[in-house]
């Protein structure tokens, strides 16, 4: 299963960028989709994630600025961030964990984006 991500870019602090992550592949069903993002010299980190059923999480730091959703038809999942600040600054990593279909049997997979960056700077 190949996640590709797009919408990334530079913003001034304040501003709001739409990440979006779509899954290809012969998926069956993707269980969790997730947002992780990695600043330079620290750990990557778990930003959101949502579940097929739509329950979310969110780091603490993001809680009221970003929001994540997901398009089960589409098997694709988005970031919404508003009010950016400079300390969210990083590299953006889709995930997505399921079942696919490889060959004539139902396996699990758990797949990562390649990334995108996001840069907020004035």
């Amino acid at each position: 299963v190949q996640l590709v991500e797009s919408g990334g870019g530079l913003v001034q602090p304040g501003g709001s960028l739409r990440l979006s992550c779509a899954a290809s592949g012969t998926i069956v069903s993707i269980n969790v989709m997730g947002w992780y993002r990695q600043a330079p010299g620290k750990q990557r980190e778990l930003v959101a994630s949502i579940t097929i059923g739509g329950s979310t999480t969110y780091v603490d730091s993001v809680l009221g600025r970003f929001t994540i959703s997901r398009d089960n038809a589409k098997n694709t999942v988005y970031l919404q961030m508003s009010t950016l600040k400079p300390e969210d600054t990083a590299v953006y990593y889709c995930n997505a964990n399921g079942f696919h279909r490889d060959r004539l049997r139902t396996e699990q997979f758990a797949s990562w984006g390649q990334g995108t960056q996001v840069t907020v700077s004035s």
